[in-house]
């Protein structure tokens, strides 16, 4: 297993994986990613999007896609995980908990205060493992989301 992060070569495999996930957060038909977007994304002129891959004998097997968000309160920045995804047939032999130890180290190299992320509250599984590694949830807030419509109809 190597964790590292995510190069050119890579965003084929990492847009599948998105994919993957997308399905099986029940909403595939969400996901409208394209190996374009996530090359500009990562590698463009200002990336604003980072990533980490877990190879397993060479192959893609996982990725944590993430931005930094900044804390007003804290005063610094943060990470916010955007995507963890390990591959199924690949679960069960820490490939996550490496990607999550990456990002944390990210956390203290630099100063970082925060990493956050949400979960699906019917994602029993991944909520266990998050509080195995001592993450709590933040119950007193609630995301709230634009898009689509009701976006442009804001913003124009």
């Amino acid at each position: 297993m190597t964790i590292r992060r995510a190069q050119e070569s890579d965003v084929d495999s990492i847009v599948g994986l998105v994919y993957e996930l997308a399905e099986y957060e029940r909403a595939r038909h969400e996901c409208h990613l394209t190996a374009e977007q996530l090359h500009r994304s990562l590698f463009g002129e200002r990336p604003a999007l980072f990533g980490h891959v877990a190879e397993v004998d060479g192959e893609v097997a996982g990725c944590a896609l993430w931005f930094l968000n900044f804390s007003t309160w804290r005063g610094v920045h943060g990470i916010y995980l955007e995507d963890l995804y390990v591959t199924p047939s690949k679960r069960g032999h820490g490939l996550g908990k490496a990607l999550l130890r990456t990002l944390a180290k990210e956390c203290v190299d630099n100063g970082y205060q925060r990493l956050e992320w949400s979960v699906l509250d019917w994602n029993e599984p991944a909520i266990g493992f998050y509080k195995s590694l001592g993450a709590v949830p933040m119950d007193e807030w609630t995301v709230y989301r634009l898009t689509d419509q009701a976006l442009t109809d804001l913003g124009t």
